[in-house]
């Protein structure tokens, strides 16, 4: 499951982290435990707990961070 049909699901702390870290192509282990505990979806996970993101979600969590970092720029530009 891609973390776009996710993202709604996720609690502010884990949508915040995904736009503090788009480049991120690899979650760490509390990332997904996080992402768990919120959707009751099970990622993939490597040995170590951490699981690859596909190029389609790197790319929807670049877009969000994008249009976070642009409601920022509008919310403290002065009017």
């Amino acid at each position: 499951m891609g973390i776009e049909k996710l993202w709604d699901r996720l609690d502010s702390e884990t949508r915040q982290w995904f736009v503090d870290n788009p480049g991120c192509v690899i979650l760490p282990r509390a990332v997904v435990a996080a992402i768990s505990k919120a959707t009751g979806a099970e990622l993939d996970q490597d040995r170590h707990g951490e699981t690859v993101l596909s190029p389609s979600d790197c790319d929807f969590i670049r877009s969000e961070a994008e249009r976070h970092d642009a409601l920022r720029s509008e919310a403290s530009s002065p009017r």
